[in-house]
């Protein structure tokens, strides 16, 4: 067991994995120890649907033909549009990390569209936990919080266990596909998936550590008499 501090700031995101199954019984212990995290006045809204193998592949294979297809993006967890700013920035550095590590040239179309149709296959990963949360709550912003809080807490607890994820939204961009082949009831909202299984540490883009804002840039610290 590693420390709480070396799991935070020692886990990373992962995009390459090993074809390696994952023990159901781990998988289960790792959900448990991510139920932890806190929600408002203990509703626990989340669900998780647990899915490898055939279904699995079928849908990676409905996403990517789908998103080829040019359908649109039928998230059902909406995202916030464009970023600009900073936010833009944060995304272009990050993105130039992995493209370097990975060595995708800027003006190499083939190997930049190859990186995106691995986010659309969940990165191949032998494992995706797609979180849902209840319809009943739907329209309510704390819902989705909490559900952010649980799957934070699930892939720290994943880290702990040897276990790489990446938190992927490409991975449910045609939520009806994922509903069909993951068999999720119409009661539950997709918020997002996690890709999990075991690193493979030759995969470049696994060694990439994010750079993060420092304290004092995010943090403002009032009546402390300083």
């Amino acid at each position: 067991m590693t420390s709480y501090d070396e799991v935070v700031t020692g886990r990373r995101s992962i995009r390459g994995f090993k074809p390696d199954a994952v023990p159901q019984a781990l998988i289960r212990e790792v959900i448990a120890l991510a139920m932890r995290a806190p929600s408002s006045l203990n509703t626990q809204p989340w669900n998780f649907t647990v899915v490898t193998g055939e279904p699995l592949d079928r849908i990676r294979a409905g996403n990517t033909e789908r998103n080829l297809a040019g359908v649109p993006s039928s998230r059902e967890f909406r995202g916030g549009g464009e970023y600009a700013g900073p936010h833009r920035e944060r995304q272009i550095e990050i993105a130039k990390q992995l493209f370097g590590a990975m060595g995708i040239e800027r003006d190499n179309k083939d190997k930049r569209t190859d990186w995106v149709l691995r986010g659309f296959r969940q990165f191949d990963a032998p494992v995706s936990i797609v979180v849902t949360y209840d319809r009943a709550i739907h329209g309510s912003d704390i819902g989705p919080f909490d559900c952010g809080a649980v799957t934070n807490a699930l892939v720290n607890a994943a880290w702990s266990r040897g276990l790489g994820c990446v938190i992927n939204s490409q991975g449910i961009m045609q939520s009806p596909v994922v509903r069909e082949h993951a068999g999720i009831a119409d009661d539950q909202v997709i918020m997002i998936c996690v890709a999990m299984g075991w690193p493979d540490d030759s995969f470049p883009a696994n060694a990439v550590v994010s750079r993060r804002k420092s304290v004092d840039e995010a943090a403002v610290f009032v009546g402390f008499g300083e």
